[in-house]
């Protein structure tokens, strides 16, 4: 899952998040990525973002598009519960926490009223009243591919036909490595961000 914040101490906000994760009953925090700082995209009149991505077990239950939908419900909770607030598509975000792949699932289904986003109102068609994973625009967001390659770096989620290593290295040369800047790495120990980042092994 992708998490993003650029209101207040991001950063600070990102690593309470990923311990409220951990701590939530049913879900366990096995990967954290690198910590970025990220241009925004869409509305560029803003702060930079700042943006991670976590590897959660979580149940799938019998069905994974309601697997899905109750992991997602709980992370829509965990941002009213951390103050976000209804906004302009794609402006500011005290936190935004998105379900990018659900293990091999591909998962289309209409999300119910706890599952939307604060901002569905603001969104085209159906596009925030629907869950699709793998997520559709991951592989052209280089702030989500950055993070994911450091915690998935050789997985092709379905329908990819590409790994995310791949993808991100594609993104890179339209986007500019510029474009995504890795400024502290996640310590497990401490459970914070530390800085510098470490690099990715290969």
């Amino acid at each position: 899952m992708g998490l993003g914040a650029n209101v207040g101490d991001a950063a600070a906000t990102l690593g309470a998040a990923v311990r409220a994760l951990d701590a939530s009953p049913g879900l366990t925090v096995r990967g954290v990525s690198r910590l970025y700082a990220t241009r925004p995209v869409g509305v560029i009149d803003q702060p930079d973002f700042t943006n991670a991505v976590v590897a959660l077990d979580a149940s799938a239950g019998t069905d994974p598009a309601d697997g899905a939908l109750a992991l997602l419900s709980r992370l829509k909770a965990l941002e009213r519960d951390f103050g976000r607030r209804r906004r302009r598509r794609w402006g500011p975000r005290e936190l935004d926490l998105d379900l990018l792949i659900f293990g091999r699932a591909r998962v289309r289904v209409e999300r119910p009223p706890a599952a939307r986003s604060l901002d569905a109102r603001n969104e085209p068609s159906t596009a925030g009243h629907v869950l699709e994973v793998p997520h559709p625009a991951a592989r052209d967001r280089l702030f989500v591919l950055a993070p994911l390659a450091d915690v998935a770096r050789w997985l092709v989620p379905p329908g990819w036909h590409e790994t995310v290593e791949t993808a991100r290295r594609r993104r890179a040369r339209i986007e500019g490595e510029d474009a995504v800047r890795p400024i502290a790495a996640w310590d497990p120990a401490s459970a914070d961000w530390q800085q510098p980042p470490r690099p990715v092994a290969d």
